[in-house]
């Protein structure tokens, strides 16, 4: 039999990775000479990289960049296998967990650090780039990856703006004349799974920024500086992003990326899906096992165990979701294409314990629905005699 296990992570608890291997070994322990193909995924947040260079044999390229206070760290972006293709979390740059709860400040934070990912990735030879841009700490419209890049934001004065959200209030030119050029020639392709606007009562600011650190106060403020940022591209470019669908995405980077470097975005799962091939390794499959830490109602709006669900279908290969636990409305997935699920808390346990023994409780959770299966086929194979 051939299994392909394609699991996100089971977060705060297992990897990906982590978690694929734990299907495999709960798969061997029923069908020992099987073949197994172990395919980890995520959604386009964290974990993206480390499943995609994994999945497609690619390497982790290590860069000194500015997180979203301006402070050097040490950070990092995957180049798959084809050794043409960067795969960026913009949250290893840019991202919340980034900064103290006291620190955060969408005034003043910057995706600057994501731009200068974007240009290492260039440095390497990658003429295709895919970025992750869930987690952000800012909300600047991806003013500071613009100025990585190149770009001068300039104020009435001929001064350039300082980083952060609120300096775009002041914005009066975009001087692209900098602008890497090698952008020019490279597909950029953005993991987004919200549909919000730039500006407005559903917009980046709004939505987002009081998780950012930002008060009834600055969101106004944020607000009124990302449409004068959209009015500018607007004026000087011809692109209209207020109210584009996921161009409030990361505060306002998906405008960024969309206006700039001509990007397209697309939902997390599907890109992740397109760039491992991932029609081409289950089309044969006899089984496909996938799962993530929490499976509930939210699972069958385009997370991972459902887009794995949706081209197993095209392919009549049926697929079993395992899950740490099963919350409310989890059987909508049954519509989505998954056929059995199954949490892997079976008793009662602590939080922390379950979250602990992520790993042996996986293992246990796939060799029980195993012997499930087998028995169907010892069944199956009565029947047919």
């Amino acid at each position: 039999m051939k299994f392909v296990v394609a699991p996100d992570s089971f977060k705060g608890s297992i990897s990906a990775i982590e978690a694929a291997l734990a299907m495999e070994e709960g798969i061997k322990r029923v069908f020992v000479h099987s073949e197994i193909i172990r395919i980890p995924l995520a959604d386009g947040g964290e974990g993206t990289v480390e499943a995609l260079i994994t999945t497609t044999n690619g390497k982790v390229i290590y860069n000194t960049v500015l997180d979203p206070l301006g402070r050097e760290i040490e950070s990092f972006f995957g180049i798959l296998g084809n050794g043409k293709t960067a795969i960026i979390e913009m949250a290893a740059a840019s991202g919340l967990p980034l900064l103290k709860p006291e620190e955060r400040n969408p005034y003043i934070t910057t995706t600057y650090g994501t731009g200068q990912l974007i240009k290492a990735a260039l440095d390497s030879g990658c003429d295709e780039i895919i970025i992750g841009i869930g987690g952000s700490a800012t909300n600047d419209g991806g003013a500071g990856m613009l100025q990585a890049l190149g770009a001068s934001l300039i104020d009435i004065n001929g001064e350039e703006l300082f980083f952060g959200g609120r300096s775009l209030k002041d914005l009066h030119t975009i001087n692209l004349d900098n602008l890497d050029s090698r952008l020019n020639n490279t597909k950029v392709t953005v993991a987004c799974d919200v549909d919000n606007p730039l500006c407005g009562e559903r917009g980046a600011s709004a939505v987002y920024g009081p998780q950012k650190g930002a008060s009834p106060e600055m969101v106004k403020e944020l607000d009124a500086a990302l449409a004068n940022f959209a009015d500018k591209i607007k004026i000087q470019m011809g692109i209209d992003v207020f109210n584009v669908s996921g161009a409030g995405a990361a505060g306002g980077l998906g405008a960024g990326i969309l206006a700039f470097l001509k990007g397209k975005l697309k939902p997390g799962i599907e890109l992740v899906l397109d760039a491992v091939d991932f029609d081409n390794k289950v089309k044969d499959a006899d089984l496909i096992l996938t799962g993530e830490g929490r499976i509930d109602g939210q699972t069958a709006y385009g997370k991972a165990p459902v887009g794995v669900a949706q081209v197993a279908q095209k392919y009549g290969v049926s697929v079993l979701a395992f899950g740490g636990i099963l919350g409310d409305s989890y059987e909508k997935v049954y519509e989505k294409g998954i056929d059995f699920v199954s949490a892997n808390v079976q008793n009662i346990v602590s939080l922390d314990e379950a979250i602990k023994n992520g790993y042996t409780l996986l293992v246990a959770n796939t060799e029980r629905a195993m012997r499930a299966v087998k028995i169907g086929m010892d069944l199956r194979k009565n029947n047919d005699n």
